[in-house]
This record gives structure tokens, sequence and C-alpha cells, in this order.
């Protein structure tokens, strides 16, 4: 019995409930208000007297008086009255449904307060005023109770009592009492003194609450189904190494990998393209038959010397120099880049006359795509051997200017926010929210994205994942590349300032190298 989970007796559970429901309120309307119902409710409970005169008419009831209640010390304690009696049933009541006596149809009681007088109105219903004739007394001066005829009401019609009352406090509970043939009388609520009947009744309101409960049971059953990922999941243990500056990217892709597809893990170990390359190339050849679980992520094209290994393209990265915030360049030209990476320009103010700072190159070791990137597209050539080990002093008395080489991209962006005069370069998103720095344009050009392709911005290349061999289609490797490259992880490396090339915009970009 395949069918029988716990969504799918929710599920069955739910939608029972909803038709019982729903048969139930259909049974209710027609049986349940199908009997004659008197009901009444006060409206108006308010005092008239002083509270501060007698200390009767307490809290939120203390009035103000003034004029005729204001000389008569018998209204010292008074209070009005304003009470709704109606018939809120579903069938018409006549004279004789009222069985409580001969001369009188419902009996109104004030408990502790004594009635002054009654006003009868009907503003909605006059004719029922005819039954309050000449011969109808009221209620005797000092009386708790009032006598009401047995006056017909239609489905739907009302009349109001106003009484005056003294000697209790407002408040004080008011009921109505009497017998109907086939009915009852009942206290009712209202939500205005005098609103219309609403356009739902509660029993159609109750429905539609239920009802609405089970549709968002249902959704939350639906919504819990996990959605398949945009390509096949697998399980298992997946290593993605190389490239420090893609890093970012893939640590992400591989939180939302992992929790699309439970029981995988991808570990990400970035130390650089060239040692990612060689990595990869270690890894296959001590894994025999087959291609292990590795990915190799490389700036660039990989170098020559490794045949087994196969690329696919992944997107199209940006870069950019990177200068400490005490030097006051903003652009610099092709030449002036690579006078100052042959040991050219020595001091800043030969660039920004003024500032007197000398040069530090802060570059990366030789396993780095970005550096590899930055030679063969910036310089068109090699940078200049490593001449400090803390980029600060020389080490080799031989060297004009400072160049130290880092593991990382942090490490380059944080050495160059902290040294004056200090030079570097990073993959385009890499520290944009580190101060003391900023990126520097070439010849006047910026990286930006949404230029890949119409820009001759020098200082880009494309990102590549190597694999060793083919990897077969239902492994983990074949799997986490489909997601990076076709799947939902192109949303992910948009979002870190790359172009992903399997886009209509990025696949001729890659094209064209």
């Amino acid at each position: 019995m395949d069918w029988l989970t716990a969504e799918n007796l929710i599920a069955l559970v739910t939608a029972l409930l909803g038709v019982l429901v729903s048969t139930g309120a259909v049974w209710y309307e027609r049986r349940v208000p199908h009997q004659r119902r008197i009901g009444y409710r006060v409206q108006l409970d308010t005092a008239i007297g002083n509270a501060a005169a007698n200390g009767t008419v307490t809290g939120p009831g203390a009035a103000v008086r003034r004029g005729f209640f204001n000389a008569s010390p018998e209204l010292r304690d008074a209070t009005l009255v304003l009470l709704r009696i109606e018939n809120d049933g579903a069938l018409s009541i006549g004279a004789d449904h009222y069985t409580d006596g001969d001369d009188h149809g419902l009996t109104v009681e004030f408990r502790n307060r004594r009635v002054k007088a009654v006003v009868v109105t009907a503003p909605d219903h006059p004719r029922l005023l005819s039954h309050f004739p000449d011969s109808w007394q009221g209620p005797a001066e000092g009386a708790t109770t009032v006598l009401l005829p047995k006056v017909p009401l239609n489905r739907g019609a009302h009349y109001k009592l106003l009484v005056l009352l003294t000697g209790g406090p407002i408040g004080d509970p008011v009921s109505v009492d009497g017998n109907i043939a086939e009915g009852h009388v009942h206290l009712n609520h209202s939500t205005t003194p005098d609103d219309k009947p609403p356009v739902f009744s509660r029993a159609a309101r109750t429905v539609t609450i239920v009802l609405t409960v089970c549709v968002v049971a249902l959704a939350t059953i639906i919504v819990r189904e996990r959605t398949p990922p945009p390509i096949g999941c697998a399980t298992g243990t997946l290593t993605v190494t190389g490239s420090t500056a893609f890093a970012p990217v893939v640590r992400e892709l591989a939180k939302k990998y992992e929790k699309d597809c439970p029981g995988s893990t991808v570990n990400v170990t970035a130390h650089g393209s060239t040692a990612g390359i060689r990595e990869l190339a270690a890894s296959g050849a001590n894994h025999g038959k087959g291609s292990p679980a590795v990915v190799a992520l490389s700036d660039g094209r990989k170098p020559g010397g490794y045949p087994q290994l196969r690329e696919s393209m992944v997107a199209v990265s940006l870069f950019t120099l990177v200068l400490n915030d005490g030097i006051p360049v903003e652009s610099l030209t092709l030449d002036q880049i690579r006078r100052l990476y042959r040991g050219e320009i020595t001091d800043w103010n030969e660039l920004a006359p003024g500032v007197h700072q000398p040069v530090r190159l802060i570059s990366r070791d030789a396993n780095s795509g970005t550096r590899e990137v930055f030679q063969r597209r910036v310089l068109g050539r090699n940078e200049l051997a490593n001449s400090s080990l803390n980029c600060e002093s020389l080490d080799d008395p031989a060297s004009k200017v400072v160049r130290c080489e880092l593991d990382s991209t942090e490490q380059v962006l944080s050495t160059v926010a902290r040294l004056p005069g200090a030079i570097g370069y990073a993959e385009l998103r890499s520290g944009s929210g580190l101060k003391g720095l900023h990126r520097v344009a070439i010849d006047g050009r910026r990286p930006v994205v949404e230029e890949i392709g119409v820009s001759s911005y020098p200082y880009r290349e494309i990102e590549y994942a190597y694999t060793w061999g083919r990897p077969p289609a239902d492994s983990l490797t074949s799997s986490f590349l489909n997601y990076l490259i076709r799947g939902s992880g192109q949303d992910v490396v948009l979002t870190h300032g790359h172009l992903p090339c399997s886009t209509p915009k990025g696949t001729k970009v890659c094209g064209d190298g």
C-alpha cells in the first residue's frame, strides 16, 4: 500500500473534514434556523445621574447633569436603557404564538433598577405600535419589570424600548423572558447598534473558515513535497578545488546543492588554479579506472601536459586592479601598469604628483590563475621576481621595487588595504566591502558585467571546470557540473558578478575566447 503515507492520510482526512463540514452547514441552514425565535439585545445603557453627588453611578458611566435632570433629585441615580427586540428566526410570529399568559407576551426584567418611564419605537415597522394601545398601561412606577403585549413580528421585524430607570448602576443585568410555541427567546449580539444582517450568516462564515483551513492544509502538504532540482541529484562526496577567485561562487553553490540533494557532500578547497589542476591530475593517476570525484576550477585554460583532463566552460570572470586608498589614482594606462610591474616606476609621485610613497607590488603565487590572466591579458609578460617576504621592505638589494607573493585573493586584498602605496589584483567582486582600498580602471575603462562583449576591458578570462576524463552521467561530479553550468547555479554565478557561458550572451563571449 504505497499510497498509505502520512501526507496522503492527512490529505484524505482534511478532504473528508471539508465534506462533513459542508454537509453539516447545509443541514444546519435547512433545519436549525427554521423555528420561531425572538432575540433581544441592549443597545444602550448609560447614566444620566451625577456620580460625583451620590456615588451610585460609578466608573466610566459618570455623567454631568444640566437643566431638568439636574433639578430633579429623584433622577440623581437615573439610567437610560435602549432595548431592541426582534424576530431573528426563519418564521413569522403571531400573537397566538405567545404562550406565557392571556395579558402579555414577554417580560423584561431590570433586576435592581426601578422603572420610571418607557417609550416604545418601531421606526422600520411603525404598524407594530398599534399593538401598544392606550389600554396598555406600561409598568407601574417603581416596578422592576415591564410586561409587553403579544406583538406579531414578521421575520426581521423589530421594535425598541427606551426605558428610564433609577436605583441601580449601569451594566446591571437586563433580561427578556417568554414562551414561544415551537421557538424560544434568546440574547443575541451585534457589532453595531442597528446593523443589517450580515451578507454571510454565522454558519456560512464558519464553513468558509473551515474550508480555507482545509485548503491551506492541502497546500502545505503540496509545498512540503520536495521540488525536484533542475538536474538529477546524486549522493556521495565531491571535492571542488582550484581557483580562489571563483571560490565564493562554488561555496555558495555547494550549500545550495547539498540542501537540494540530501545525501551529498561538496567540499571546496581552493588553493589556486594551477594547484587545483595538479591535485586533479594526481587524484586521477592514483584512482585507477574511472574518474575521481574531483573538479578543478581554473581562471583560463589549464597548462599543457595534462591530456587526460576534460574541460567545460563555466563563466566569464572579470578582474580588477586594487590600490591602497592613500594613492589618489583612479585609472592607469596599460603602459603605466606595465612600467609599474617592470620596476620602472618606484614611487607614486611620478603618477600622482605630490604623493611621495614607494610602490609595493602585491602579487599572487605561481599557482594563481588570476596572476596568469593578469600576465597574459594585461602585462603581456611575466611579473618580476619576488623581492620581499613581508611585502613592506626589500629583501633583495638589487631590486628596485618591493614585490611579494601571497597565497590567496583574500590575503592580497587585506595587504593592499593595510600597506601604503600597495597595488594588487583580484576577482571583481572579491573584497567589495573591504575598506582601505579602491578599484582602478584600465585606460579609463572599468569592469562591468553588463558590458562584457562590447567593452574592450582587457582583464577578463573564461572560468573553466576540469574533470579527469568524462565522469559517469549519474555521478555526483556530472550532477554538480550540470548544476553549476546549466542549472539554478546560473543565478548564483550572476549574483557574484560573472557571466554564465550557458546564457545567450555568454555563449557568444565564451565562444570568442
